[in-house]
């Protein structure tokens, strides 16, 4: 669960140092400040790009999820929808969670 914390958290981060970089308080990220900073001020367009990129990613992952629920025998739109969802926002770690998933076989 940290783990959706802290992927979470990173997300915003980036959304943050992409849109408003001049309202980031870059003296209280310790170490990560001045490489954020260095980032912003000489790879801004490559933070966007990779923004983006990240993005389309999950919309990918996603899609992807719908696909797999199908093959492996999730029909439920509801849960079809919950799992693009999860997906979408957190990515392939929810996507390992599906494509462990075993469906229990019915006699």
């Amino acid at each position: 669960m940290a783990g959706f914390r802290v992927y979470s958290v990173s997300l915003v981060l980036f959304q943050w140092v992409v849109f408003w970089p001049q309202s980031i308080p870059y003296q209280s990220l310790g170490p990560l400040g001045p490489f954020t900073q260095y980032l912003v001020d000489y790879h801004h367009t490559l933070l966007c790009n990779g923004y983006w990129l990240a993005w389309l990613i999950h919309v990918g992952e996603s899609l992807y999820a719908i696909v797999l629920c199908k093959h492996k025998g999730i029909t439920s739109g509801q849960a079809q929808l919950l799992w693009f969802l999860q997906t979408f926002f957190f990515g392939i770690a929810s996507l390992t969670i599906l494509i462990a998933y075993k469906q229990k076989r019915q006699k």
